[in-house]
């Protein structure tokens, strides 16, 4: 009994690492298309727009849901862009069901009085949420082009001259999306760390996808899309909770492209608090799964390039890997004792400890996104070593909310789409105190976070009694994680 125990215990842990170990590759094949793309200049750059340039009718789309803190800023920023305004519509398109609605309209009435072609459309229910919206909007609009921005958004005056043109090169693209930047980056170690995985995500797996001729995503604000390109795609769907990555793999399968460009950027806000950053985690990596398990059949079965199947197979199943670390991470205290107690597995477990080198090729993944934009080296690199060690381990100890949402994902447990509280914080003397979106509840997965920390402070004890390290770097990361996520939910959730 105790042999069939450890096998299984080994193959599973095996196979989690193993799938991480792929998955790190595939991150560092990116890293390497990135790369040779930039070495030879063949990463898009912005327009310049020449004196007879027809300018298309453009519709801002701006999706919004009870975003008191945050929507006025947005409107104004949006009447702010420097486009013809004949040929710009405002859609503001609005299912708030608390103040913030009459505050859009007398924004909306405001601009009106300024010669604007601005409306706040309410529908009559919000069936559909985010892309219900868009749908809706989508059907009344005048615009061949649609530019979409949330409300935690801040789109630059000269956004739309640096991304419609770009249309023009290519009758087959249809969608442009531009960089996200971070107003608050500097807020708290939480809003550093974001920044340092999203300024990865998006100059090191956006531009290595395009660089490499691969499918990209639009990622839900702070793009453009062509008309024909919606409607030849099938449309806003509701039936996953990532809407953007869901149509962006239905118009690539329709031969449509999608323009990333880097140089263009548009600041956003990033979640401050615990509880706001769970919220974002569970949509994004649930909706993943749940494209994954809709769409990824119909990529494989497509006419397409065998690289361009292997990195969309897993573009889709990226959010699978925190299933993957809870098994490891899981299993990795068995395998201690299975190490020192057992015998005949010798083979095995060292086979698996190599598998723990994916880890690495995800630190090379994370360099190079964190040393655009710096300069100096080892300036870089004395930043880079504590926020890549504070990152893997605030990773680690989402690892178990996260898997929780893709186990949902892929099995198809339907939930509605949750929005990410905003809370309009720049400085570090703004508070979200006594803000009304904040969720003031503590619930048993933040205890269980709790607990898997202790778990693997034990992990950290046995190995000194083992004298076995092999794992202690691996479990000092995990219960860093854990205590991390526990200490800031509870933390918080008092403040608010």
């Amino acid at each position: 009994m105790i042999y069939w125990l450890e096998l299984i215990v080994l193959i599973l842990y095996t196979g989690a690492l193993s799938f991480i170990f792929i998955y790190s590759l595939s991150q560092l094949h990116l890293v390497h298309l990135y790369r040779k793309a930039k070495r030879n200049n063949k990463l898009p750059k912005k327009k310049h727009l020449t004196e007879d340039y027809v300018f298309p009718h453009v519709t801002v789309q701006l999706p919004v849901y009870n975003e008191l803190y945050v929507v006025e800023r947005l409107i104004d920023a949006v009447a702010k862009l420097d486009w013809p305004k004949d040929k710009m519509e405002i859609q503001v398109l609005d299912d708030s069901n608390d103040e913030t609605v009459e505050l859009i309209a007398a924004r909306v009435k405001h601009w009106q009085a300024k010669g604007f072609d601005i409306q706040q459309v309410c529908r009559p229910d919000r069936k559909g949420f985010k892309a219900g919206a868009l749908q809706y909007g989508t059907e009344m609009a005048k615009g061949d082009f649609f530019a979409i921005f949330d409300a935690d958004f801040l789109p630059t005056p000269d956004f739309l001259k640096n991304t419609v043109p770009h249309f023009d090169s290519d009758p087959r693209i249809g969608v442009v999306q531009a960089r996200w930047g971070h107003l608050n980056e500097s807020y708290s170690l939480l809003t550093k760390l974001q920044a340092f995985g999203l300024n990865t995500h998006f100059f090191v797996e956006q531009n290595g996808r395009s660089g490499g001729g691969h499918f990209l995503n639009f990622n839900g604000t702070a793009g453009v899309w062509r008309k024909e390109c919606i409607e030849e795609a099938g449309g806003w769907k509701a039936d996953t909770l990532t809407e953007d990555l869901d149509l962006s793999y239905r118009a690539q399968l329709k031969k449509w492209e999608i323009c990333y460009i880097s140089e263009t950027v548009a600041p956003a806000e990033l979640p401050v608090a615990m509880s706001a950053i769970k919220s974002q985690q569970y949509r994004w990596t649930k909706g993943a799964a749940e494209v994954s398990k809709k769409l990824l059949p119909k990529v494989l079965k497509a006419p397409l390039p065998l690289a361009t199947k292997f990195h969309a197979l897993f573009h889709l199943l990226n959010s699978a890997i925190f299933i993957c670390i809870v098994i490891t991470a899981l299993l990795s205290v068995p395998v201690l004792f299975i190490r020192n107690l057992s015998t005949g597995w010798h083979l095995l477990i060292n086979v698996s400890t190599i598998f723990l080198f994916g880890y690495v090729f995800l630190i090379i993944f994370y360099w190079n996104g964190f040393k655009e934009e710096r300069g100096g080296f080892w300036k870089t690199l004395k930043d880079f070593v504590p926020q890549m060690f504070m990152l893997l381990a605030v990773f680690l100890g989402l690892s178990f909310h996260n898997a929780i949402a893709v186990f949902e994902g892929l099995i198809g447990k339907k939930t509605p789409f949750i929005r990410t509280p905003k809370f309009n914080l720049v400085s570090k003397a703004d508070s979200w105190k006594n803000n009304k979106y904040f969720k003031k509840k503590i619930n048993r997965l933040t205890l269980l976070e709790g607990f898997m920390s202790l778990y693997f402070i034990a992990g950290l004890g046995f190995a000194f009694y083992f004298n076995d390290f092999a794992l202690l770097p691996f479990h000092i990361l995990l219960s860093l994680g854990f205590m991390l996520v526990f200490y800031y939910t509870i933390r918080h959730t008092r403040h608010a």
